[in-house]
C-alpha cells in the first residue's frame, strides 16, 4: 500500500488503469472543479471516498503541498513488450542508466507527452519513489506502458524482431536526429549522462543519431533533454512530413 499525493497524482492513478486504487481521502473543507471530478470519477469506478480534517491528512502525508488530496493505492503494474506492439506505427523507447526517480519522472512527462508507447526500463525495485516519479511527471507515469527486464539487450532484439527499427543516441557513426527517418515502427535507446547506453544494446542499433549544438559545447545532455528533444522530432515528423 502507497499513498499518493495531490489531484494531478490522484486523477491519474484513477484514470490510467495501472494500478488500483483503494480509496481518496479529501479534505473535509475542500470543494472545487477539480475535487468534484474526482469524487464523481470514483464512484463510477466503485473507489470509496473520504472527507477528512486537514490535520489528518497532513499526518498521513510526506509533506503539505498535497492540497487536501490522497490516495491509498496499491503498487504499479509493468505491461509486456506485446502490451506496447498493437499500435500500427509503434514508438517506444528503452532508457538505460537514470536511478534518479525525479529525472525518471520528467522523462516520462515528455515521452508521454510526444505520444510514446511504452518505455522499456531494466528491472529494479521503483516502489519507494513511485510517489515522486509520479509527481515529477505530472502524472504521466500513470498512463504510460512501462516495461521492465533484467535484459535490455534481449528487449531490443525482440523489437527488431516484431519489426522496429533501433536507434540510438550515441555520437560515435552517428548522423543528426534531423536526418533520421521517424515515420516507421522504431524504438529509440537513450542512456543516462553518466554511464550512457550499455555496449550490449549499442551492438544491436541500426543507427546512431545524435542532437546537433549551436557551439562547441560538448558535455551530453542529461536524460531529460534528450528525451523531450528527440521524442518530439519524432511527434513532428509523424505529424507534419
Amino acid at each position: 500500500m502507497m499513498i499518493l499525493e495531490g489531484k494531478v497524482s490522484v486523477k491519474a492513478a484513477m484514470l490510467g488503469g495501472h494500478r488500483k486504487v483503494n480509496r481518496i481521502l479529501i479534505d473535509s473543507r475542500k470543494h472545487d472543479k477539480d475535487t468534484h471530478f474526482i469524487e464523481q470519477k470514483a464512484e463510477e469506478l466503485g473507489i470509496e471516498t473520504l472527507r477528512k480534517p486537514r490535520e489528518e491528512l497532513d499526518a498521513m502525508a510526506e509533506g503539505f503541498t498535497h492540497g487536501g488530496i490522497l490516495a491509498e493505492a496499491e503498487e504499479r503494474k509493468y505491461q509486456s513488450l506485446s502490451d506496447c506492439l498493437h499500435k500500427e506505427n509503434p514508438f517506444l523507447v528503452l532508457l538505460e542508466g537514470v536511478e534518479d526517480p525525479y529525472n525518471l519522472g520528467y522523462v516520462m512527462r515528455s515521452l508521454y507527452s510526444a505520444g510514446c508507447d511504452g518505455l522499456l526500463l531494466e528491472k529494479r525495485d521503483w516502489s519507494r519513489s513511485e510517489q515522486v516519479i509520479v509527481k515529477a511527471s505530472a502524472g504521466a507515469s500513470e498512463y504510460l506502458n512501462l516495461v521492465c527486464s533484467d535484459d535490455p539487450a534481449g528487449m531490443v532484439h525482440a523489437c527488431r524482431e516484431n519489426g522496429l527499427k533501433i536507434y540510438a543516441a550515441m555520437r560515435k557513426d552517428a548522423v543528426s536526429y534531423f536526418e533520421a527517418d521517424f515515420t516507421i515502427p522504431l524504438l529509440l535507446c537513450i542512456g543516462g549522462e553518466m554511464r550512457g547506453l550499455s555496449s550490449s544494446v549499442l551492438k544491436e542499433a541500426d543507427q546512431n543519431i545524435f542532437i546537433p549544438y549551436a557551439n562547441d559545447f560538448r558535455n551530453a545532455l542529461n536524460a531529460a533533454g534528450a528525451s523531450a528533444a528527440l521524442s518530439f522530432e519524432i511527434l513532428r515528423q509523424r505529424q507534419y512530413r
